[in-house]
C-alpha cells in the first residue's frame, strides 16, 4: 500500500487534509466553525481543552510569519500537545532533499503537518506522500486557514453569511481565489475588483454564477451594499520585485472611509495582515469603529483548534 492511500492509525476515519477551502462539505465546514465556537467559548473562561493531548503538530515554514506560527502553535500546546518548528535553513528542504522524501519521514513521527510554501503543487505533493493530515498554512494559490477564521469572525459579529455580499478590493490573489472557494460552498455572493492585469484568471476560476461573483473595475461599484469591505497588500510575498508598478496600478484602490460609506451601514472592514497604512487601506479605516481585524486575527488561533481537533478526532459529541 503506498504512503498516499496508508489511513492514519491515530485517526478515527479515513485520512484527511485542508489543502483548499472546497477540500471540506458544507456540513463539514459549518461543524468547524461550531466546534471553534464552543472552543473559544472555554478559552475565554479558562477552562481546559487537552483534546489533542500527546499528539504532535510539524510547522514547516517556506514562507516566513508570525500570526500563522503564532496561532498554530500556540492552538496546539492550548489542545495540549506539543509542536515541532521546522523552516528550509533547518531542515533537508533547504537542500534540494524532495518534498516526497521530507514528507514520508515526517509523517511518521508526528500526527500532523502544517505547511507554509509557495506554489499550491508543493503541497500537494507533500500530502500525497504523508501518513498524517496536512494543513495549507498558505501557498501562492489558496489560504484557506484565514478565511476559515474570517467567516467564524463574521458570523461572531453579523451572524449567518449566507445570503451576505463580501467585496474584495485589491489583488487576486491567494485570499482572492479562497473568497470565491468558500463563496460557492456557503452560498453568499463576493464580488472582486482590481486593476487590469491583476483581476481574476479565468482559466482558475472556471465558469461561476452571477449569484456567487461579481467583478467590477470600479472598487466604488463593488464596495456598494456590501456587508463584508476586505483587502490585503498590494504586493505579496514573493512579488517584490513588481512592487512599485504595483503601486502606480492600485492607487485607486485603497479602501478609505468614503468607500466604506457606500457599504451596507453595519458593514464591517476586515484585512488579513500585515497591513500597510495609506497603501490598500487608510489609518482611518482599518483603526477605525468598523474594522475587526483583531478580532480576525485572534480567531485564527480558534479555527484552526477546531480544524485540527477535526482532522484527527472527526466530529466529536457535542459538550
Amino acid at each position: 500500500m503506498s504512503d498516499a492511500t496508508t489511513q492514519n492509525t491515530m485517526q478515527n476515519g479515513p485520512l484527511r487534509h485542508f489543502l483548499q477551502f472546497r477540500d471540506f462539505s458544507r456540513a463539514e465546514i459549518e461543524y468547524v466553525l461550531g466546534r471553534a465556537k464552543l472552543i473559544k467559548d472555554k478559552f475565554k473562561r479558562y477552562q481546559p481543552h487537552h483534546t489533542l493531548h500527546d499528539r504532535t503538530l510539524a510547522m514547516v515554514f517556506e514562507k516566513a510569519s508570525t500570526r500563522t506560527r503564532v496561532s498554530f502553535e500556540a492552538g496546539m500546546y492550548q489542545l495540549g500537545g506539543s509542536v515541532i518548528h521546522l523552516t528550509t535553513t533547518d531542515s533537508q528542504l533547504g537542500r534540494s532533499e524532495p518534498i516526497e522524501d521530507t514528507a514520508r519521514v515526517v509523517s511518521r513521527m508526528v500526527d500532523l503537518v502544517m505547511i507554509r510554501t509557495f506554489e499550491q503543487t508543493r503541497i500537494e505533493r507533500f500530502a500525497a506522500h504523508s501518513r498524517v493530515p496536512v494543513i495549507n498554512g498558505l501557498t501562492n494559490e489558496y489560504h484557506p486557514c484565514q478565511i476559515l477564521a474570517d467567516i467564524f469572525t463574521f458570523i461572531e459579529l453579523r451572524g449567518a453569511i449566507q445570503g451576505k455580499t463580501v467585496a474584495w478590493i485589491g489583488d487576486a490573489n491567494n485570499m482572492a481565489y479562497t473568497w470565491l472557494q468558500a463563496a460557492e460552498l456557503l452560498g453568499f455572493t463576493l464580488h472582486v475588483s482590481a486593476p487590469k492585469g491583476y483581476q481574476l484568471n479565468g482559466k482558475l476560476t472556471g465558469q461561476v454564477a452571477s449569484s456567487v461573483l461579481r467583478e467590477f473595475d470600479d472598487p466604488m461599484q463593488a464596495t456598494r451594499g456590501a456587508h463584508l469591505v476586505t483587502t490585503d497588500v498590494w504586493t505579496s510575498m514573493g512579488f517584490e520585485d513588481e512592487n512599485e508598478d504595483r503601486r502606480r496600478a492600485f492607487a485607486d484602490w485603497c479602501v478609505d472611509a468614503e468607500m466604506m460609506a457606500v457599504a451596507d451601514p453595519d458593514a464591517i472592514f476586515m484585512h488579513c495582515l500585515p497591513a500597510h497604512r495609506g497603501e490598500e487601506v487608510s489609518s482611518d479605516v482599518i483603526d477605525g469603529p468598523q474594522s475587526v481585524v483583531w478580532d480576525e486575527a485572534e480567531n485564527r488561533l480558534h479555527v484552526q483548534k477546531a480544524l485540527m481537533e477535526f482532522l484527527l478526532l472527526g466530529q466529536l459529541p457535542s459538550e
